[in-house]
């Protein structure tokens, strides 16, 4: 079975790689692609399904390291 089948939870971590590589949190679907948010924050994109892919641990770990760095500097923590 194929991934795009069964799309990730919401919030999960994914990256689009019809886009460079592009980290984006799973938001939910939008017709039959996927709605991706920059996981700093921005507008929304949509990807296919066939071109997203689990984000591995070490891109999780950048990703999350980024959205720490993000809110810290707007005094968010």
């Amino acid at each position: 079975m194929h991934e795009a089948d069964h799309p990730p939870a919401p919030g999960t971590l994914v990256v689009d790689t019809s886009r460079g590589d592009r980290v984006g949190e799973f938001r939910g679907l939008a017709g039959p692609y996927w709605a991706l948010r920059p996981v700093r924050g921005g507008p929304e994109w949509e990807a296919e399904p066939h071109a997203v892919r689990p984000a591995d641990p070490m891109e999780r770990l950048r990703a999350e390291t980024a959205r720490r760095n993000a809110r810290s500097a707007e005094g968010l923590l």
